[in-house]
C-alpha cells in the first residue's frame, strides 16, 4: 500500500514538473516559432524588393547581394530565435566561428577569388559584354560569378579566370569607350612625293563613312626609316569598327598607292662581288 502511495506520489511529482516545464517553455517556444515565421516572411519580402530595385542596374551584382544579405539576415534570425527559447548562443557562435576559421584556412585560394569577385562587382572595372585583354587572353566577357570570370575568345574558346587574379593584376578593357583611335603606319620610298601620298590617305579617309572627324584625324611623317619614309595615319572610329576599318584600309591604301605610282619599299640587300687575283 505504501509502495503504491509512493509511486503515486512520484507520478504526481513528475506530472507537476512536466506541467511546470510546459508552463515555463511553451510561451517561449510559441513566441519563437511566431518570430521565425514572421522573420522569414519579412526577410523574403525585403529580398524581393531589393531584387527588383537592383535588377534594373546590375543583374550580376543583384544576385550576389541578394543572396549574401538574405543569408546573413537568416543566420541572425536563427540566433535570435535560439536565444528566445533559452539556448546559449554564446557557445553556438563560438562553434560557428571556429568552424568558419577552419574552412577559411582550407579554402584560402577560393576566399581570395571571393574577395576579388566582390571588388569586381563593386568597382566594376568591366561588365558582361565588354571586350577584355587580361591574363594573356582577349575576348568578350560572358559571365561574372563571385569566384570566376568567363571569357569567350574570338576564335571560340571559353576561358575561365579566377577573380583573384583579375582583381590583383593589370587588365585592359578594350571596349570601355565607344570610340577608339586606329593607328596605322605606311612606308613610301624616298623618291616618292610625300604630299601626294598624304593626299591619297586623306581622300581614302574621307571616302570611308566610318571615319570620325572628332577628334580630328592625323596624317604626318612619323620617321625616316632605313629604306622608307614612314607616314603616320591616325583616325578615330567607333569601337566596333576598329578592326574592320584597319583591315579594309590596309587593302585600300595598297591599291591606291599602286594606282598612283607610290612605292611601298620592302627590305632589300645589295650584294657586291669583288674579283681578287
Amino acid at each position: 500500500m505504501e509502495n503504491l502511495l509512493g509511486a503515486d506520489g512520484s507520478a504526481s511529482e513528475l506530472m507537476d514538473q512536466a506541467i511546470a516545464l510546459v508552463m515555463t517553455y511553451a510561451p517561449k517556444v510559441v513566441l519563437a516559432i511566431i518570430t521565425l515565421v514572421v522573420g522569414l516572411w519579412l526577410i523574403n519580402k525585403f529580398i524581393g524588393v531589393l531584387d527588383k530595385k537592383l535588377s534594373q542596374k546590375d543583374p550580376t551584382l543583384n544576385k550576389f547581394l541578394c543572396g549574401l544579405i538574405g543569408a546573413v539576415l537568416k543566420i541572425l534570425l536563427l540566433i535570435s530565435v535560439a536565444s528566445m527559447v533559452g539556448i546559449a548562443t554564446t557557445s553556438f557562435i563560438a562553434i560557428v566561428g571556429a568552424a568558419g576559421l577552419a574552412v577559411g584556412l582550407a579554402l584560402q585560394g577560393s576566399l581570395a577569388n571571393f574577395a576579388g569577385g566582390v571588388l569586381i562587382l563593386i568597382f566594376k572595372p568591366f561588365k558582361v559584354g565588354d571586350t577584355l585583354d587580361a591574363q594573356g587572353y582577349l575576348g568578350a566577357v560572358k559571365e561574372i560569378s563571385i569566384l570566376y570570370t568567363v571569357i569567350d575568345t574570338f576564335d571560340n574558346r571559353r576561358i575561365v579566370i579566377p577573380n583573384g587574379q583579375l582583381a590583383n593584376a593589370s587588365l585592359t578593357n578594350v571596349s570601355f569607350y565607344d570610340k577608339r583611335r586606329c593607328d596605322m603606319t605606311f612606308g613610301i620610298g624616298y623618291g616618292d612625293d610625300i604630299d601626294k601620298a598624304k593626299a591619297i590617305l586623306k581622300r581614302l579617309m574621307e571616302e570611308d563613312e566610318r571615319s570620325l572627324t572628332d577628334p580630328a584625324p592625323r596624317i604626318c611623317v612619323a620617321g625616316l626609316g632605313e629604306s622608307s619614309v614612314d607616314l603616320m595615319f591616325r583616325v578615330w572610329v567607333a569601337t566596333d569598327d576598329l578592326w574592320p576599318y584597319y583591315w579594309d584600309m590596309q587593302e585600300k591604301v595598297k591599291k591606291a598607292f599602286d594606282a598612283e605610282g607610290i612605292s611601298i619599299p620592302f627590305p632589300q640587300r645589295d650584294v657586291h662581288l669583288y674579283k681578287t687575283e
